[in-house]
């Protein structure tokens, strides 16, 4: 049986109906100094999710969470966090030659040439800048993929997510819910040489991959590792991020499967080596990466109850 969406859950719900239905009809201007706005106030309250968010981007830097650098990019971060969802309201009433003709993009070849031979692709990414708009650009240069949704609260919600993404071009598989054969889906699309996308610096279900993040032990999810070493597709990661008023994303090389071990030894082999390209990416843009959970594991051990997610993911 599954929890009741709380009063929390409902109006979260409702407010993203209202934002589909009308910030696109209001002038961008408008709207973007709104969600600015919002997001300067909800910074100054200095609440959970920003003290968490502040926490994580001080791992990335090495320094402590009070220092005031950290609080000036903490604002920098839930301004870009606030981007994403006014984007997102935004997105559907783009046209397609706007969303790609705006993207900025570094290393895609060994992309196309891996699918032109027939050879499936995992992009690997973490939650930075606006990974829904990336899905549009890369569907809309004629690249369809499947990608993993959490199942988000209430139903309402997680549906109107979904025809969202769908919307855009992808094909999005509930994460838990479903028919139960999300891997098996997943290599089958990979087998058939097509794309896959898969957010991967975040565990979502407790039995990820334990790998050093930024000197620090936390889990990722297997799933991009695994598939890689299942299905022998090519694992690319990729690093999203805001670009003035457009947007970058900046693939890097394949990460290569070991030769030799146990499958969950090359797993983790592999699923390290993509913790250390996202160090890397998030190093450059820190202000871009939406991380307002716990994601650490010694951050993970003391608490008494379960943390919302941030809803986009």
């Amino acid at each position: 049986m599954t929890d009741k969406p709380s009063a929390l859950d409902r109006l979260v719900a409702a407010g993203f109906s209202v934002g589909w239905a009308v910030v696109p009809r209001l002038p961008e201007r408008l709207t973007g100094w709104a969600f600015r706005v919002a997001a300067d106030r909800l910074w100054k309250r200095r609440g959970g999710s920003v003290l968490r968010l502040e926490a994580n981007l001080a791992r990335v830097k090495g320094t402590a969470p009070g220092d005031p650098a950290i609080r000036r990019l903490s604002r920098d971060g839930m301004r870009s966090y606030f981007r994403y969802f006014h984007e997102v309201f935004r997105l559907p009433s783009m046209s397609t030659d706007e969303i790609v003709s705006r993207m900025h993009v570094v290393g895609d070849g060994p992309i196309y040439d891996n699918l032109a031979k027939g050879r499936g692709v995992v992009l690997a990414l973490p939650h930075m800048g606006n990974w829904d708009q990336a899905g549009a650009w890369f569907a809309g240069t004629g690249h369809p993929f499947t990608t993993v949704a959490e199942r988000l609260k209430p139903e309402s919600l997680f549906h109107r997510y979904t025809a969202f993404r769908e919307g855009l071009g992808m094909e999005v598989l509930p994460l838990t819910g479903g028919d139960g054969h999300v891997f098996a889906t997943l290599a089958s699309r990979l087998r058939a040489g097509r794309t896959v996308a898969l957010p991967a610096e975040r565990d979502l279900t407790a039995n990820g991959v334990e790998v050093q993040f930024f000197g620090s032990a936390t889990r990722m999810p297997a799933g991009p590792g695994l598939l890689a070493v299942h299905t022998g597709a090519a694992l690319i990661p990729a690093i999203l991020y805001f670009k003035g008023k457009d947007w970058g994303l900046q693939f890097h090389e394949e990460i290569a499967v070991p030769g030799e071990g146990t499958r969950k030894e090359k797993v983790a082999v592999v699923m390290q080596s993509l913790a250390t390209v996202f160090e890397k990416g998030i190093t450059e843009h820190p202000e871009d990466w939406h991380m307002l959970q716990r994601l650490w594991l010694e951050d993970l051990e003391p608490r008494a109850a379960k943390e919302p997610g941030a809803v986009g993911e």
